[in-house]
C-alpha cells in the first residue's frame, strides 16, 4: 500500500495486516487544521480503493489527548471566510470518515473535545480509556459543533443527553459515556489502541463485502424508513451473490477451512 499511504506531519498512517492505523499527530492537544483534515479525507478515499484494507483505527498521539478539536486561534478575529472554509473541511473530512467502506474504530486515549469528539462520532465504534473526557463545548465559546456533532450525537445517546452535552456544555467521563451509549467499551489507561486493534482483527474474519453491505444498510436506518430498508436489505443479500467473497465464504464453511477473502 506504499503508493497510496498518506503521511503528513500531523497525520500518520501505518498498515497492520488488514487494518490502517491512523494517528492524529499534532501535540500537545492533537488539534485539527485544514492540512490534517484534507489529509484525512484523501487518506480515507485512498483506503477505500485498497482491497486489502478491511478496517481502520484512529487514535491520538501521546497520553493525554485523543483530540481537542479545532485550534480556536483560527476564529479569534471573527473572519467569516475562515469560518466557512474550516466548517467545510471539517464536514467533508468527517463525512468521508463516516462513509469509509470498512469498519472504523476510535481509540479514545484521552480528552476528545469539540471536533475531536466529532471525529470519534464519525467512526462506527468507540473505545475509551478510563481517564478519557468527552464534550462538545462549542456553545461555551459562541460556536456550535459543525462537523456532525448535532446530528451524530443524538443518534447515539438520545436527544436528552445530546442536549445536556451540547446546550449545557456537560462533559462526560468514560463510565458515563459507556452508560449513555456514547462509547461501546471502556478499558484501562494505555489500552484503547490494543483493544481497538483486537476488535479490528475480528473484522478481518468477516467477509469485507458483506461488512460493507451491512454497514450501508445500518447507516441508512438513520434517514430511511423501515418500509424502504427491508426490501433494500433483501436486494443487498442477493447482490452479494455477484461477489467472489460470497462463494468463498460459504464453501470455506462447508469445507471446514478458513476463508480467503478478496474484498471483491
Amino acid at each position: 500500500m506504499n503508493d497510496i499511504t498518506l503521511n503528513t506531519a500531523k497525520l500518520l498512517c501505518e498498515v497492520i495486516e488488514h487494518t490502517a492505523l491512523i494517528t492524529i499527530n499534532n501535540p500537545p492537544a492533537n488539534t485539527w487544521n485544514a492540512e490534517s483534515l484534507n489529509a484525512l479525507k484523501s487518506l480515507i478515499q485512498n483506503l477505500n480503493k485498497d482491497d486489502n484494507i478491511y478496517s481502520l483505527v484512529i487514535t491520538g498521539q501521546g497520553e493525554k489527548f485523543f483530540s481537542a478539536g479545532a485550534d480556536l486561534n483560527l476564529f479569534a478575529d471573527g473572519d467569516k471566510n475562515v469560518a466557512h472554509d474550516m466548517a467545510q473541511v471539517f464536514g467533508e473530512a468527517f463525512e468521508t470518515l463516516s462513509q469509509f467502506r470498512g469498519v472504523s474504530i476510535a481509540a479514545i486515549n484521552g480528552f476528545a473535545m469539540g471536533g475531536g469528539l466529532e471525529c470519534a462520532l464519525a467512526c462506527d465504534i468507540r473505545i475509551a480509556e478510563t481517564q478519557a473526557k468527552m464534550a462538545l463545548p462549542e456553545a461555551t465559546v459562541g460556536l456550535l459543533p459543525c462537523a456532525g456533532g448535532t446530528q451524530n450525537l443524538p443518534w447515539l445517546v438520545g436527544e436528552g443527553w445530546a442536549k445536556r452535552m451540547i446546550l449545557c456544555g456537560e462533559r462526560v467521563d468514560a463510565d458515563k459515556a459507556l452508560s449513555i451509549g456514547l462509547v461501546e467499551e471502556v478499558v484501562t489507561t494505555g489500552n484503547a489502541l490494543q483493544a481497538a486493534l483486537d476488535l479490528a482483527n475480528k473484522v478481518a474474519k468477516q467477509s469485507p463485502s458483506s461488512v460493507t453491505a451491512c454497514k450501508t444498510l445500518i447507516q441508512a436506518g438513520r434517514s430511511n424508513p423501515m418500509q424502504q430498508a427491508l426490501p433494500a436489505e433483501r436486494d443487498y443479500f442477493v447482490n452479494l451473490f455477484d461477489t467472489e467473497d460470497q462463494s468463498e465464504g460459504v464453501n470455506a464453511f462447508l469445507e471446514k477451512r478458513k476463508p480467503l477473502w478478496k474484498n471483491k
